[in-house]
């Protein structure tokens, strides 16, 4: 496998534990210049597949709704360029991550519909300058498990290791805060589909609040979320509350969970790392979710470096989608409401340290250079075989400047399983909003909204 470049010096940091310093001056220059402010490469691909970037989409289509949550596909009058099957896909095997190579195998009638590129992502001037600052100032910590230094932007926009790279993933721009409903999905291996779950879920990262004007502390919350399910009925009225700092050394993931039944809040220290997450049935992981979540800790992280990969991108026919039974055929997600582009992305590989334990021994992860949002993940068991494939689908919220990847899809290869998690179309989509008042965060406060 041909990559763009290699990052031989920042692995070698990495596998010694040493924390890696900011970049210097002369290097960050290029931000701005012939990297964008986020540390993409400004100009298009050889080939003119992949435009050059020239700020994102900021106006929205006809037919948008100012304050809307549904945001209607800008691009919905093009075709595909070209379409990959089984039987040409040995043509584009370099443009195809592993998982995609494999759902194309065991799947005769899965097809790949790519389309014309289009560099949407567009982040508010206040995170793009302040990413433009962290370059020079943040660095990591505790062998990569920890960062100090930065301040409302991503970290790293000139990453050295894989760390870095992922910390760039894990603090990716979704906005300050935002909520939405959504549905997930499994479908077994018969083709049948069932309801994992149905609720609300609220995110914020307080790192991106404009009040922030210090760098982020350890034990500083850097994410929280909390859902609040209304399906199936046997989980209506839980509801789950989990936060993250920016050090997991120094305070691990706290998690709470209600259960209506008992009437009470009480600690879930389970809420991460491998455990089944039960709202995908089983089918996916606590960390899967957003593709990675969560400590780094069990892991080495090298960034092998870039390639240009074909993603799920500008997905709004699939993210818009009013009917699930539509969006959940049999083996695979619907094609016809898949939209893949070529796009250039980092390359992370994740191999599970001596000592630890988690159900996948090997990661590769596809992070998207104009956003460090992860696009895609290939999971590997203990005995090297594939395991799992799994893909996020971008479609940036052009109105809120905010990139947008929540519907995602998990393959077990094994099972002929699959599940859709974050299937908002139903309901509309994402609102972003204000942060939620600090008392809405404790625990307490989970069943008081927790009711069946």
């Amino acid at each position: 496998m041909k990559y763009v470049k290699t990052i031989l010096a920042g692995a070698l940091l990495a596998a010694l534990g040493t924390a890696q310093a900011a970049v210097s001056p002369e290097e960050a220059r290029q931000l701005g210049d012939t990297l964008t402010r986020v540390g993409a490469e400004t100009a298009g691909n050889a080939d003119g597949t992949i435009p050059a970037y020239t700020g994102g989409l900021t106006t929205p289509p006809a037919g948008f709704t100012a304050g809307s949550t549904v945001r209607p596909d800008p691009f919905a009058g093009e075709k595909p360029r070209l379409t990959i099957t089984s039987k040409n896909m040995a043509q584009y095997a370099s443009q195809l991550t592993v998982g995609a190579q494999a759902l194309l195998k065991k799947y005769p009638d899965y097809r790949i519909d790519v389309y014309p590129t289009h560099r949407t992502v567009a982040l508010p001037d206040r995170v793009l300058d302040a990413t433009a600052a962290n370059a020079t100032r943040a660095s990591t910590s505790n062998g990569g498990l920890g960062i100090s230094g930065a301040i409302g932007g991503y970290p790293f926009p000139i990453p050295k290791t894989g760390y870095e790279a992922m910390w760039n993933h894990l603090l990716r721009y979704v906005g300050v805060a935002s909520n939405f409903r959504y549905d997930n999905w499994n479908v077994d291996a018969s083709g049948k589909p069932a309801l994992a779950t149905s609720g609300k879920l609220f995110v914020e990262y307080p790192y991106y609040d404009p009040k922030n004007t210090a760098p982020a502390a350890e034990t500083d919350v850097y994410f929280r979320t909390k859902i609040f399910y209304n399906a199936p009925a046997r989980r209506a009225g839980e509801a789950l509350m989990a936060v993250d700092v920016v050090n997991p050394l120094e305070r691990p993931r706290r998690a709470w969970l209600y259960l209506p039944g008992q009437r009470r809040v009480k600690l879930a220290p389970d809420i991460s790392y491998d455990t089944p997450n039960p709202g995908t049935a089983g089918s996916a992981t606590y960390d899967d979710s957003w593709i990675f979540n969560g400590a780094m800790d069990r892991y080495d992280f090298k960034l092998v470096g870039k390639k240009e990969v074909l993603v799920p991108y500008n997905t709004y026919r699939l993210t818009t989608h009013k009917s699930a039974a539509e969006v959940t055929t049999p083996r695979f997600l619907n094609p016809d409401l898949v939209r893949w582009e070529l796009h250039r992305v980092w390359v992370v590989e994740a191999t599970l340290k001596p000592g630890k334990r988690h159900i996948y021994a090997r990661r590769t992860f596809y992070l998207d250079e104009d956003s460090w949002t992860a696009l895609s993940a290939d999971q590997y068991d203990a005995s090297g075989s594939l395991y799992r494939a799994s893909f996020a689908h971008m479609s940036p919220s052009y109105d809120a400047k905010t990139p947008n990847a929540e519907t995602q899809v998990f393959y077990d290869l094994t099972s002929g399983v699959y599940n859709v998690s974050f299937l908002m179309g139903p309901y509309g989509g994402v609102q972003y909003t204000d942060p939620l008042p600090a008392n809405q965060w404790s625990p307490d406060a989970l069943a008081g909204a927790g009711i069946r």
